[in-house]
């Protein structure tokens, strides 16, 4: 029995050497952004509730963007990816093209939403039905933000196109310096802006924002001249800006595979920010403690986040050359050590939880609620991790339909009816409420089971496209 169990899902020595050595600088790099957003939570947290609250809406309308952005390069992914695996790397500089122009369209997008519209988007989270904040001072900060992080979202999407198509190749330890040269930067900025360190001036809530565009731009600078100075390693760069021609063939592949995907981040993300709006509909000092309680639960699910990311890289590679028994093999081996780690993480994110609110100058309501939301946080984080991790093997093998049924239309169809349901049409308090919506996760992971398991996603899609 336990040797059925461990040829199945516990892999050698070189198996887990292999996936370490990919995970871990991605993993590393995570986890001191996390932490670095941590610290600046906290010191934006220092000026004040309404500050902590005004940053904190406009952050989670910038994940939105983050994810679009993730959803751009996605699409284009799966192909750069498996064609890594085949050694085309001519169709990897196809992809990379494409992940240029998708971004860029997304980011054009994001730049006019949040010029023009900044009162109305911020506006959607404030309510005055609690008894903690002054909501009009919450949006004046939270506008006072935007403004300037808006200056971010260029070099952000052209990191990120580049980011990807290096990791795709395997090389994760470069994106992981250029990602802590500019956790640190933002860090150091941070503490000099905010409160005005050193005879400059303290600006609150813009010191912030100054300093996480001046570290967007630190970290595309680095990842960007690196690549272009390292040719020999990632050949797909060459000759990439002689021509913006992608063969149509292979254009409408990733289009056909890609668009599902990109549209999938943006609903899903755009999903995320509607809960969090169904819950701040219960008061501002809700919209504190959820801020105060996704930063912590950020920094702690870098791990299934990470590991879950590699399995679209160690299983695309695979099944881009054509090795899909050891495509299957791999993940059956990467979910098992991905949900074995966040059980342990999620144990002690349940002990230690509890004391990082106490770290925060605001009220004491708040503290308690966030208190209980990361408890609530750590004990679903073992089912996020398996849901995570059979999204990304359905990704790997191109089935972006499948993953589009079960990532937002499921967030869409399920979480947010019901969500929205317990907030608006009972009297239920905010802690059972945010318990329920934690746990439809469960639905999902049963769904997800089923989906990994019928093996739909083993599938090589760069074989007829090679030669376009």
């Amino acid at each position: 029995m336990w040797g059925k169990f461990k040829e199945k899902f516990i892999g050698d020595k070189n198996f887990y050497k292999y996936v370490l050595c990919l995970a871990v600088p991605m993993i590393v790099q995570n986890t001191i952004t996390s932490f670095v957003s941590f610290l600046d939570n906290i010191m934006v947290g220092q000026i004040g509730t309404e500050q902590m609250s005004g940053v904190a809406i406009v952050n989670q309308l910038m994940f939105v963007f983050n994810i679009c952005i993730f959803g751009g390069v996605s699409g284009a992914g799966i192909f750069g990816t498996q064609y890594y695996g085949k050694g085309d790397y001519e169709g990897q500089k196809h992809a990379f093209r494409f992940k240029l122009y998708a971004c860029l369209l997304i980011t054009a997008m994001a730049v006019f939403l949040f010029s023009f519209f900044d009162t109305q988007l911020i506006s959607l989270y404030l309510n005055d039905t609690g008894s903690v904040g002054d909501i009009s001072l919450a949006l004046k900060y939270g506008k006072e933000y935007i403004i300037i992080m808006i200056l971010g979202l260029v070099p952000f999407a052209i990191s990120q196109s580049y980011g990807s198509s290096v990791k795709e190749t395997g090389q994760t330890f470069i994106p992981m310096l250029a990602g802590i040269a500019a956790v640190f930067t933002n860090l150091i900025l941070d503490y000099l802006l905010i409160f005005g360190i050193l005879g400059l001036p303290a600006m609150g809530v813009r010191g912030a924002a100054i300093a996480t565009v001046i570290a967007r731009f630190v970290e595309c600078l680095i990842i960007v001249i690196w690549t272009h100075c390292h040719k020999e390693k990632n050949p797909y760069i060459i000759n990439a800006y002689k021509s913006f021609f992608i063969p149509r063939k292979v254009l409408r592949e990733i289009m056909k595979k890609g668009t599902p995907l990109m549209v999938n981040e943006m609903l899903w993300a755009a999903g995320m920010t509607v809960i969090v709006q169904c819950y701040a509909i219960r008061g501002l000092e809700v919209v504190a403690a959820q801020n105060i309680s996704s930063t912590i639960s950020n920094l702690f699910n870098t791990v299934y986040i990470q590991l879950g990311g590699c399995i679209s890289i160690v299983v695309g590679q695979l099944l881009g050359a054509g090795r899909t028994k050891e495509a299957r093999d791999a993940d059956n081996k990467m979910i098992f050590f991905c949900v074995f780690c966040c059980v342990c993480i999620s144990a002690i994110m349940v002990m230690v939880g509890r004391f990082f609110p106490s770290i925060y100058n605001t009220d004491e309501r708040i503290k308690e609620l966030a208190r209980h939301f990361i408890t609530i946080a750590a004990l679903a984080m073992p089912l996020c991790s398996f849901s995570h991790c059979a999204y990304f093997t359905l990704r790997s093998g191109g089935k972006t339909i499948v993953t589009f049924l079960f990532d937002s239309v499921y967030t869409w169809v399920l979480v947010i009816p019901f969500a929205y349901a317990l907030s608006h049409f009972t009297a239920l308090p905010i802690v059972p409420i945010f318990f329920l919506v934690q746990f439809t996760e469960i639905v999902k992971v049963v769904i997800g089971f089923f989906m990994v398991k019928s093996d739909v996603w083993l599938q090589n899609i760069v074989g007829d496209t090679a030669n376009a």
